[in-house]
């Protein structure tokens, strides 16, 4: 069980931006921006390597999310996404998570 499968049980608090039926967001402990939220579904996917022909429903709706949060987080001049997949793309809780940074200029390339 991840750190991220304990906060969706509640096992762990968190700053909770949004939730719904499949999804949770929430304020990563260790932002690299001034706003920085992590959207994880809340069936325990590993990586976007993990989702089946079955999940494409659930890739939508985080997907479509994204927006949604951002907007609610008043990122309008813009944000970032990220979805690190594995150990050498930067992975570091084995529970598929989106980061969405944003309430700056992000540089690019970004490491």
């Amino acid at each position: 069980m991840t750190i991220f499968t304990k906060i969706t049980n509640r096992e762990i608090p968190a700053d909770i931006v949004y939730e719904d039926d499949l999804c949770l967001a929430f304020r990563d402990v260790n932002p690299q921006a001034p706003t920085h939220v992590l959207l994880i579904p809340k069936k325990p996917l590993v990586s976007l390597d993990s989702f089946a022909e079955e999940d494409s429903a659930l890739a939508a709706h985080l997907l479509l999310k994204v927006p949604k949060i951002a907007a609610d987080l008043g990122l309008s001049n813009g944000y970032r996404t990220v979805i690190n997949t594995g150990e050498e793309g930067g992975q570091t809780v084995f529970h598929l998570h989106i980061h969405i940074l944003g309430g700056r200029n992000l540089d690019w390339p970004p490491g």
